[in-house]
């Protein structure tokens, strides 16, 4: 039989349409491209953005001077003032305005917050570094000091060095920071030892580049996206573990000072005739915990080479 073959197409007829080849996407723009889709991040990214600025915005939201009571107040044993005109929120069990004292709270938390998770992700940053980088026993010593400080509570370390520090906002950062060290060092040092497997690090080294430079120039920055994405969410946990120290009495010494864990306990003996009291700095701390978690974790699976589409 003699094949029959389709008649050629005539000039000028388009051609059918094949495969389009789609320009290459580098991972930042993908992820930043997800993340404008994702309703979770949308969330998430306002209700940080929100905080950040009422804690930025403070002298401007807030009409009172933080911990001051305001004279001729009407607090009594029983009750206190409700809302008014000049205090929107009302007044809180020591007769000082509650809105102004959780506009500043949130800025105690932001400064406190930040700090700490600086600390804790410069010291866990260096360790990983030294663990990932060199390898043998240095990793070995190093990550055993990581176990010894990941088998003891997170909120337990940082109530034992706050507690040998004393109360000052210096002490509640370090010992915050204190217990994050280990994360961050695990987590850097994971992501640096599945880089130094890489064909890049392999070609670098074929070229003669040194340790030091390969490690430094190559390997370190393709290994900080997870460590940056946990420090979003070690962000928001930072921040409830401020008010738990200022719950438990190890936050700041001084009692004029705002801080939404010494609100709640300010409102203990209230809580059956001012709820509010209570509620109200327990909703800030859960909604910015929240806010930062969503965002946190819809980063991560923005940055997840898995979930490209």
């Amino acid at each position: 039989m003699t094949a029959v073959l389709p008649p050629p197409a005539a000039a000028g007829a388009p051609s059918a349409p094949g495969p389009v080849d789609e320009p290459g996407v580098s991972l930042v723009r993908g992820a930043w491209r997800r993340l404008r889709r994702d309703p979770t991040a949308i969330v998430g990214a306002v209700l940080v953005a929100a905080f950040l600025l009422v804690a930025l915005a403070a002298p401007l939201l807030a009409g009172y001077e933080p911990g001051r009571a305001l004279p001729g107040n009407g607090v009594t044993p029983s009750s206190v003032p409700g809302p008014s005109p000049e205090h929107p929120l009302g007044l809180d069990a020591s007769g000082v305005d509650l809105l102004t004292q959780l506009v500043y709270g949130a800025r105690q938390s932001l400064v406190i917050g930040v700090v700490s998770t600086s600390l804790g992700l410069a010291a866990g940053m260096a360790l990983g570094v030294l663990a990932g980088a060199f390898g043998g026993w240095v990793d070995v010593a190093v990550m055993r000091v990581v176990d010894i400080m990941l088998s003891i509570p997170s909120l337990l370390l940082a109530v034992s060095i706050a507690a040998l520090l004393g109360q000052s906002p210096i002490s509640v950062m370090l010992a915050i920071a204190a217990a994050q060290v280990p994360i961050f060092a695990r987590l850097l040092r994971g992501s640096m030892l599945a880089q130094r497997g890489s064909d890049y690090v392999l070609a670098a080294s074929s070229l003669g580049l040194r340790h030091r430079t390969v490690v430094m120039s190559h390997v370190l920055p393709n290994s900080l996206g997870p460590v940056i994405v946990q420090a979003t969410l070690v962000l928001g946990t930072a921040i409830i573990e401020v008010a738990a120290l200022s719950y438990l009495g190890l936050g700041d010494g001084n009692p004029a000072t705002a801080e939404w864990g010494r609100l709640l306990v300010r409102a203990q003996a209230r809580l059956q005739s001012d709820p509010h009291l209570a509620l109200l700095p327990g909703a800030c701390i859960a909604v910015t915990a929240l806010g930062f978690t969503l965002l946190g974790e819809s980063l991560r699976e923005a940055l997840d080479p898995k979930g490209r589409r």
